[in-house]
């Protein structure tokens, strides 16, 4: 059975991480309108598809007339092999023939020299165990040779092969065994992997939940300076309008009469003699300037709040997502003492089982002979 290496894991776990490297390399490339590119080149495509029925075509029209010149040859090479067999059989008939008619065994001068029944019709070299003829120079008898050693061959026979079938026995209850143990390890196996993958499916999860979240935010962070701008823009045009409606009504074009009295009339000015507006006239201008200031301070603390409360939450996301991967971290580490810690405990199982195995059908071989004739055997 193939031993948990942790190789085999680490390897696995850069491989993961080179596909998500990649796909992240791709999603770069594809939303990246510089690289992008839109559009093919259909008149390009059009001439490749007609060259390569052309040539199509073309390689057919040769693969047929070859496969033609060959069914014709396989024909004639057939029509050959047929009349070469069939002269062949006849050769082999007509000498089959003249040899039952004209050289039978019994012509020969010597027949008797060869004759198989010859053996048969002597006497046997020996009629019993106690036959005279059986001396020590004539070397018919030897120790295990006797007559009824037949028999007593039979019997070590089968005694042998009910040895083997008890052996035969034992070896395949200890193959069971085994069986069952490799069967608990492979459902342990499948257990882990189905953790792994809920674990996986957990984090990936979490990620569409994060990433959901974020893109909600950037709307609402895009929806509000949207907002913010047009603000922006109505307020700087109701500036612009007061700004111009202040200088249309204002002392400086209207040309107020108040500013110089003239004896000539109330519709002349004495230029020389105006001595500028009015007290009230420049109070209402310094009072609509301080409100331009306070209104100024008052845009530029709403801007400032507006960017802490933005670098604000920026760092509590950067801070969530600091946190989360912490998380992650001592979880995957977690899993992956805990991947090793089982697969060490099932490794040393394991070991345990088979070298109690080993033990057990190595004690129960009779001999060492038997041992070896039956591992030839199962070989």
């Amino acid at each position: 059975m193939p031993k948990h290496d942790h190789r085999e894991d680490l390897a696995e776990a850069s491989a993961l991480q080179r596909r998500r490297y990649k796909d992240l390399q791709r999603q770069s490339r594809v939303f990246d309108a510089r690289v992008r590119t839109i559009g093919i080149d259909t008149e390009a495509l059009d001439t490749q598809i007609k060259d390569r029925r052309i040539q199509k075509a073309t390689q057919k029209a040769q693969d047929d007339s070859i496969a033609a010149e060959m069914k014709q040859n396989d024909k004639i090479l057939c029509i050959l092999d047929e009349r070469q067999k069939r002269d062949t059989q006849h050769l082999n008939k007509a000498l089959n023939e003249f040899r039952q008619s004209y050289q039978q065994p019994e012509t020969r001068r010597e027949f008797d020299l060869s004759n198989p029944q010859a053996l048969k019709k002597e006497m046997p070299a020996r009629l019993a165990d106690s036959d005279p003829r059986c001396t020590v120079s004539g070397l018919q008898k030897f120790m295990g040779e006797d007559l009824h050693s037949e028999n007593r061959w039979k019997f070590q026979k089968e005694q042998t092969r009910e040895w083997l079938l008890q052996q035969h026995k034992e070896w395949m209850n200890a193959l069971a065994d085994k069986k069952f143990a490799d069967d608990l390890h492979d459902k342990h196996r499948l257990e882990l992997d189905q953790r792994a993958m809920n674990l996986q499916r957990i984090d990936e999860e979490t990620q569409r939940a994060i990433c959901v979240t974020t893109k909600e935010f950037n709307k609402a962070q895009a929806a509000e300076s949207e907002q913010k701008r047009k603000l922006e823009k109505q307020q700087e045009l109701e500036d612009n309008i007061a700004e111009i409606s202040n200088l249309l009504k204002g002392d400086l074009l209207s040309e107020n009469p108040q500013q110089a009295v003239s004896s000539f009339g109330s519709g002349r000015v004495i230029t020389d003699r105006w001595k500028g507006m009015s007290q009230e006239q420049l109070k209402e201008i310094r009072d609509i300037q301080m409100q331009q200031v306070l209104e100024k301070l008052r845009l530029e603390e709403e801007e400032r709040q507006r960017n802490a409360e933005w670098d604000r939450q920026r760092v509590q996301a950067a801070r969530a997502e600091l946190l989360y991967e912490r998380h992650q971290q001592r979880q995957n580490r977690e899993l992956r003492r805990t991947l090793d810690n089982l697969n060490m405990q099932l490794s040393q199982e394991q070991k345990s089982r088979n070298s109690y195995l080993d033990e057990e059908v190595y004690a129960n071989f009779p001999s060492g002979q038997y041992y070896t004739q039956f591992n030839t055997t199962s070989r």
